[in-house]
């Protein structure tokens, strides 16, 4: 024995239901219907325009009734299928007298017209106007205007859904339910564009049929029954006109509820409480309509009765919602007096976490970051964040990106943890050429600079790029443009991206492949901090940690003798300087470096005595920054790499003292350069004497 509510195929009946109605209506206009049967289908078409407008009344959003579109959509079938079922039944039976369409089409010719056909006339063409003209071509123009704008709202709507994730205020379910209402709402209102013409053609039909019936049936009726001219018309006309009336007046509501659903604002209430409050809730405004009709009905000639009358109710009302309001706010009070001396305390919780990396962006640029309309700055960030993790061996935490409604259209900027460190402006429709050395010509245009390399370049308009490529210009697209800066900022900041949970995520992948080595180093012999310190030196000295077998090794050898973390980096440099050597010098057999002069060795090294760089004058420091900056500008001319070799108790020192004004110089140490290399000194750093 089947379950209820299910066929014997197993199939539930509420999803045979629709089906079997679009079925029955398309039966409709084929087969032809007993009268009885049409009364009844008219009666129910009645019903169901009234349970829609209900529905539309309560909705309290749109998307509570987001199945409307198809609603419409089968109501219109039904009128129509009805207008032909009743034009069959019209034309073949009407000279029969005005019952032969059924008491439906006989009560609204002769009860709302009174029987009289000019009379019907004119009121069905108000209700098609009505229908045509006001409400349906109103609510299509609002459906219109809120799918535009709401499909121009869907990444910002998208990309705050992403923050509010990433930031922990809801979980992955919430979210997917957020963007699937975002993405039900753009359907809706689309939908809701397009089913508005189902009404307005219905409309049109309407005054096709009406015309066909007449026409029709007074011919039938002259020609075929051999009615006279006036007994023809009145029989025949009457049919067509309560036909029309019964149609028009369901079409009518339905063309309403239409348009309360998509001017509809979502609200946590119901229309009825919301108008309600919002036109009657202030008094004021009550008594200054009793007080304007009752002056209009004091002046002689006006309808006294009518103006005086309805000025006393809206009086009355306005009094009793005056008297109202008082009791609801004493009873308001009374409970925030209950509340207010137990406050909800503020936890942790509520404090919400910041970013390590985020994206903010104007307006105008969310097309950029969005990939739902083909924005590729993601993916060209994505793909800097795998160069630099096979690079450094440093993966970089998720980038997170929104837009900031703060920021001009065209600006972006890059936060580290909550602070701006990068920004720019990005013209709008332009593209940035890059002039990479070796370019023939010039081109007009702003200027501007590569936010990775530093090289300069110019903002051409779009259109202009095969321009720039020809003459040998490197043209980076916007954004190209917003991943290069995000990529140099993870760059420039990267040992402040290796936190402790970065650290532990690269130990528990190191102990999957060699077990027993991070237990040797941590926490045997060195915290997990000490670990994380000497990480982030090496990633602040452009030293690749990704051969992190060697480095644990050595870290093992070493950390059962010394604990000093800049010991154990000098350490660690050793033992990985034939990586180190080959990532400056690109496999190169000969290292063309800048060399420490004996005469400044020696003046540094007496100077600092055991105390380190904390002993070094102001003078001597500005001394020897100048005579780098001189050395680095010979090298670079030369066109060798930024390259330092000094003894290995000076390496780390100056490091130190060198990175802060000279980003791009690296530091080695003799002990750093592997054997099977031929160093060649191009230039030397020398301090001049006197200074």
């Amino acid at each position: 024995m089947n379950p209820p509510g299910q066929l014997a195929l197993g199939m539930p009946f509420n999803r045979l239901a629709v089906p079997l109605l679009v079925l029955l209506i398309l039966a409709m206009m084929v087969l032809p219907l007993p009268t009885f049967m049409l009364d009844v289908l008219f009666t129910l078409n009645i019903a169901l325009a009234m349970i829609v407008l209900l529905v539309s009344l309560n909705a309290r959003r749109p998307l509570d009734f987001s199945v409307f579109p198809t609603v419409l959509l089968l109501t219109t079938l039904l009128r129509l299928s009805l207008n032909v079922a009743s034009t069959r039944i019209i034309l073949m039976q009407g000279h029969t007298g005005p019952d032969a369409a059924g008491k439906v089409i006989e009560s609204f010719g002769n009860f709302l017209v009174g029987g009289n056909i000019a009379v019907g006339l004119v009121v069905f063409l108000i209700l098609v106007i009505i229908n045509f003209v006001v409400i349906t071509k109103g609510a299509g123009r609002i459906a219109e205007v809120a799918a535009r704008f709401t499909l121009d709202s869907m990444p910002g709507k998208q990309l705050a859904v992403d923050a509010d994730l990433q930031a922990g205020f809801i979980n992955e379910g919430e979210a997917r339910s957020r963007r699937a209402d975002i993405g039900r709402e753009a359907d809706f209102y689309g939908a809701m564009d397009g089913a508005s013409k189902f009404v307005r053609g219905d409309a049109v039909a309407g005054l096709i049929i009406l015309l066909v019936n007449l026409v029709g049936g007074v011919a039938v009726g002259l020609l075929q029954h051999d009615l006279g001219v006036s007994e023809a018309l009145g029989r025949y006309a009457l049919l067509t006109v309560g036909d029309g009336l019964v149609t028009q007046i369901p079409a009518l509501i339905i063309s309403t509820a239409a348009g309360i659903v998509v001017s509809r604002a979502s609200s946590e209430q119901d229309l009825s409480r919301e108008f309600s409050t919002q036109v009657f809730g202030r008094p004021q405004t009550l008594f200054v309509a009793a007080a304007v009709l009752g002056v209009l009905g004091l002046i002689p000639g006006t309808p006294h009765l009518a103006f005086l009358s309805i000025a006393v109710v809206l009086a009355g009302l306005g009094g009793w919602i005056g008297r109202r309001r008082p009791a609801v706010r004493d009873v308001e009070l009374l409970d925030e007096e209950d509340v207010v001396p137990t406050p909800v305390d503020v936890t942790w919780d509520d404090i919400p976490p910041v970013d390590v990396l985020a994206l903010e962006v104007g307006y105008r640029l969310i097309p950029l970051v969005d990939r739902n309309q083909g924005g590729a700055a993601l993916a060209r960030i994505t793909e800097a964040r795998r160069r630099f993790a096979a690079d450094m061996g440093l993966v970089v935490p998720l980038i997170r990106v929104r837009d900031n409604l703060d920021l001009k259209p065209n600006i972006y900027r890059i936060t580290l943890k909550g602070v701006d460190v990068a920004h720019g402006d990005m013209p709008n429709g332009h593209a940035l050429a890059v002039d990479m050395g070796e370019v023939l010509g010039r081109l007009d245009g702003a200027p501007g600079v590569d936010p990775l390399t530093g090289l300069a370049g110019v903002w051409i308009e779009a259109g202009r790029e095969e321009e720039a490529e020809l003459r040998g210009f490197v043209v980076l697209q916007p954004q190209d443009v917003i991943a290069r800066q995000v990529e140099a900022v993870f760059r420039q900041h990267a040992p402040e991206l290796l936190g402790r949970t970065e650290v532990q995520q690269l130990l528990d992948t190191l102990s999957r492949t060699h077990p027993g080595l991070v237990e040797d180093v941590t926490p045997r012999h060195l915290p997990l901090t000490t670990v994380q310190a000497i990480l982030q030196q090496l990633i602040a000295e452009n030293v690749s940690i990704r051969d992190t077998r060697t480095l644990f090794e050595t870290l093992a050898a070493r950390a059962a003798k010394t604990q000093a973390v800049d010991e154990l980096v000098e350490t660690v440099r050793a033992a990985l300087g034939r990586s180190i050597v080959d990532r400056l010098f690109e496999g190169s057999d000969t290292l063309n470096v800048m060399g420490l002069s004996a005469a400044t060795e020696s003046r540094l090294l007496a100077e600092m005595g055991d105390e380190g760089e904390a002993l070094l004058s102001p003078a001597t420091l500005d001394a020897l920054n100048e005579a780098a900056e001189r050395a680095l500008a010979e090298q670079q001319a030369e066109g060798h790499p930024p390259v330092l070799l000094t003894s290995p108790g000076l390496r780390a020192i100056l490091s130190r003292l060198l990175r802060r004004n000279l980003p791009r110089l690296s530091v080695l140490a003799y002990a750093e350069v592997p054997a099977d290399k031929m160093v060649r000194m191009t230039s030397e750093l020398a301090i001049e004497a006197g200074a």
